[in-house]
């Protein structure tokens, strides 16, 4: 396949300028001012106005497969993700049954090379009693590690001080953490429960998984990783506090300690729990306003390094019931990319900014071997984006297999018109015109 994009705004390493982009099988083979087609066959596809963008890599979702496919599986959740410009994504361990052997984790891998529409690399997951696979991984061919610092869907809660030290220690693999502290929260349910009974009202849910909750449990896992010299990324940063943890005074490549904020964390607060009840309750929580603008703030200044989704479907049915019965997660992938952009139009974040959190932190973070950015040579994952084109969301045009969105009757600036994965076409303005088959992601370690 040869395909030439004419005309586009490419956004690309902080800077946009105006280009052409040709692509050869699976690779961008030439960026110019003016390319001409050099066959008859090449399909040129006219970009004047809109922005050319390197795919997005979500480095944090839950896509539900095995075991949990009543809410979400890989190839739903990953179309939806091609169609919100998400062309790579990472997925977690705490799947029925969990990846937490190698033979399990390999049957994922195999899963998404029959049936996702992106590119995809799972995480292993870590126990308390799984050290001895955890040390059978090999970091060239995986992610990473997943721990769970506090319980979640899928409870894969590692508490154990002495075995978390020990994995510190001994593993190569770049170590994700979902920070939240068991004890903090379980004594602020027992407090609400008793008040309340199983029907807490929803509004408690950041006072139940609390700053101090999500505080002491990533102050404890940094203080780890700094004592054993492990390699540590903090997923889903929820408070102000949090933020200054961490530092941006050394360049990503160099960073030994890293952070994440998810799209939920920078559009919603408490205000919203009011209209939009469980279909808002995440793990960590969404809190308060000014804990939403001390991670914008964390996220322009580079104290936070990239942008996520933690993508996390369940049915509507699920999330209807009363609080302590209604999962955590929602489904995100589809629109993280144009609520960033709704943001751009309003001030808030740079194109260039939101390129550099989105996907080139994420390669530069996982060291993801030739994708994230648009360059000659690279594998030709990009997104045309046409930034005055007004569509709200409905569902008729939602792809999650679980049917809804937090977003749901938000009209959006924006609109993603062009997806591509690997060279080929896999999403053209609420149409799947390709049927593709992601590539498992390969590192530079």
């Amino acid at each position: 396949m040869k395909t030439l994009i004419k005309n586009a705004q490419i956004v690309n390493e902080g800077t946009i300028f105006k280009g052409d982009v040709f692509i050869e099988g699976d690779c961008i083979v030439e960026i110019a001012d003016s390319i001409s087609a050099k066959t008859s066959d090449t399909k040129i596809i006219e970009a004047e106005g809109k922005y050319l963008l390197p795919g997005l890599i979500d480095d944090q979702v839950h896509f539900r497969e095995p075991g949990l496919t009543h809410k979400a599986n890989i190839e739903t959740e990953s179309r939806a993700a091609v169609a919100g410009g998400i062309t790579s994504f990472i997925e977690m361990p705490n799947t029925v049954p969990q990846a937490t052997t190698i033979d399990k984790l390999e049957e994922k891998f195999t899963r998404a090379s029959e049936t996702s529409w992106a590119n995809y690399s799972f995480m292993f997951g870590g126990t308390n009693d799984n050290l001895d696979e955890i040390l059978k991984v090999d970091a060239n061919k995986v992610a990473g590690l997943k721990l769970f610092l506090g319980s979640s869907t899928g409870n894969m809660l590692v508490d154990n001080p002495e075995v978390l030290e020990e994995i510190f220690s001994k593993t190569n693999l770049l170590i994700s953490v979902h920070c939240e502290d068991e004890k903090t929260i379980q004594d602020n349910l027992k407090k609400y429960l008793e008040e309340y009974g199983d029907d807490i009202p929803i509004k408690m849910h950041p006072k139940i998984r609390s700053e101090e909750a999500c505080y002491l449990s990533s102050s404890k896992a940094i203080e780890l990783a700094k004592k054993t010299g492990a390699r540590l990324h903090v997923f889903h940063l929820s408070t102000e506090i949090e933020t200054h943890l961490f530092s941006n005074k050394l360049p990503l490549s160099e960073k030994k300690i890293t952070s994440e904020v998810c799209v939920h964390h920078l559009w919603f607060t408490e205000e919203d729990y009011k209209t939009k009840g469980t279909k808002i309750k995440w793990n960590p929580a969404v809190k308060t306003q000014k804990d939403k603008d001390g991670l914008w703030k964390a996220l322009l200044n580079d104290n936070i390094d990239v942008f996520a989704t933690d993508h996390a479907p369940h049915t509507l049915e699920e999330k209807n019931n009363v609080y302590t019965k209604a999962p955590s997660g929602g489904p995100l992938v589809q629109h993280a990319l144009v609520a960033l952009l709704e943001m751009h139009h309003k001030g808030r974040i740079s194109l260039e900014k939101i390129v550099e959190k989105s996907a080139h932190n994420p390669a530069i973070l996982f060291q993801i071997k030739d994708r994230g950015f648009i360059k000659e040579g690279y594998k030709a994952d990009l997104v045309l984006v046409d930034l005055m084109k007004p569509w709200t969301v409905n569902k008729e045009n939602i792809y999650y297999k679980c049917g809804w969105s937090p977003f749901e009757g938000t009209t959006f600036k924006s609109r993603i018109s062009h997806t591509f994965v690997n060279g080929v076409l896999a999403y053209e303005n609420f149409k799947f015109p390709n049927r593709t088959i992601g590539e498992r992601l390969t590192f530079n370690r």
